[in-house]
Parts: C-alpha cells; structure tokens; sequence
C-alpha cells in the first residue's frame, strides 16, 4: 500500500455528494452542509450534544481500557419513516473486527429524550435517502452509536482494531465534539488499491460517509492537550440492507 497523504478534511459541495460517493467511495461533508442534508438548522443537532455527557463506559474492550463510552441503538428506515427496534446487541463478525467481533456486546441503550429529538430521525432519514440513491432497497436497518473516546488514562484508541470495514452497507462517522487532544486522525483507505487519505475531523457535526464495501477506516489514538484531560465524541451510523448483523 503506497503512503497516504495528509491534508485538511476533503469536504465536497452538497450537491456533488451523490457523484462523489459514487465516484470515489467516501465523502466529507462540512456541518453546514450535514445541517442542510437533514432540514434541520445546525442549532438542532447541535442540541443533541448534552446526551453525550450521559454515556456509559464500554466493559467489552480487550485491551482493559476505560477510555470509550457508549449507547447503542437500532432503528429501520422504510418509506421515509424511521421506527426504532427493541433494544437488541451490538455485533459483529469476526473477518470485520478481529479484536472484539463474535462478541454479543450489550451497551446501555441511547436515551428516549435524544431519540425523541426531531434532528435525530431528521438526519438518520436523510443519510437513508442518501444510501438509497446509490443502492437502492426497500428499507435500512440502522444501528446508532454515541461514542465517547477520553484521555483520562492518558491514551484513548478510538479503533482499537486497527484499519477495517464494518461488515455493513454504508456507515457514516459525525464529528459531535473534540476537546482538549491532539491525534485523532482520520484515514480512509481503498479497499481494494494503493489510494488513500488522511485528515483531522475538527468542525462539530462534520460528516464522514463511507461506502462499507469499497474502503477501510481507522482512527489514530487521541492524547491530552497540554497534559488535560479531553475527549473525542462521534455518533456512528451503520447502515445495511440485508438485516441487523448477529441476526
């Protein structure tokens, strides 16, 4: 694999987001433009930000760490409705995450208060509509991550696994929140080339959307600012055709 080059975040106009996508793989959006995406002005999703301060720590990390928070939810997006699904695992295979797939991982459930936030389904609707247009299908099946990677401990990973692929349709990375770190880098490697990209998310509700099929992600450890704490929040959005992954 040839040396990827570093650069600022490669966000691309709204109305190229489709091409794009298509052209290449992946797409950056700036939060303006995310905002514009879901209908809803950028202060609505910016109100979703005090949820991340309630998340609850990751048990399942192999690595021993206590440095990422979680709340998971599911939901299927049809017909432009968006209905959210019992409260079910999270899971993966392990050919997609060597370090913690095959694992029934059971993370406290996001809060009622935040799903019932109009920019929540506005914006889960929208990227739905976005897949849609690249492959279509009669509905998604969405799995919804807050995350909350830290530096308390001095180092927080925000993928422990290294460079991969979710074993999903399309996933889509928010930028909700960082403070007081350094790292943290984006990269985002063809699948199945030498072509690659690097690049820091730092805008609040800036959009990474990937397709899951065409390239590999990873995120660089984050460390403290001027030895204080901080952290990294992200909400992550699966989404995949063929059914919830664990069944």
């Amino acid at each position: 694999m040839s040396p990827v080059t570093a650069f600022a975040p490669p966000a691309i106009a709204l109305p190229d987001l489709d091409r794009v996508l298509h052209q290449r793989g992946y797409v950056v959006l700036a939060a303006a433009d995310v905002a514009a995406l879901a209908g809803v002005p950028l202060p609505a999703l910016q109100a979703l930000e005090p949820s991340w301060e309630s998340l609850c720590l990751d048990r399942y990390l192999k690595d021993g760490g206590r440095y990422r928070k979680r709340r998971h939810a599911c939901f299927i997006a049809e017909d432009d409705q968006l209905q959210q699904v019992p409260h079910r695992m999270h899971w993966q295979p392990v050919e997609y995450n060597a370090l913690h797939g095959g694992m029934e991982r059971w993370f406290e459930p996001v809060l009622p208060e935040t799903v019932r936030q109009a920019a929540w389904s506005a914006l889960i609707l929208a990227l739905a509509r976005v897949c849609s247009a690249q492959r279509p299908v009669p509905r998604w099946h969405v799995d919804a991550l807050q995350v909350r990677f830290d530096t308390c401990d001095g180092v927080g990973r925000p993928t422990p696994e290294g460079a991969h692929r979710d074993g999903v349709d399309f996933v889509a990375v928010l930028l909700v929140a960082r403070h007081a770190i350094k790292g943290g880098e984006t990269r985002v490697f063809d699948a199945h080339g030498p072509n690659g990209q690097r690049f820091t998310l730092d805008q609040p509700w800036s959009l990474l959307l990937m397709d899951d099929a065409r390239v590999i992600h990873e995120s660089t450890p984050i460390q403290p600012l001027h030895g204080v704490a901080g952290h990294r929040d992200t909400l992550v959005l699966t989404l995949r055709a063929a059914g919830f992954l664990g069944g």
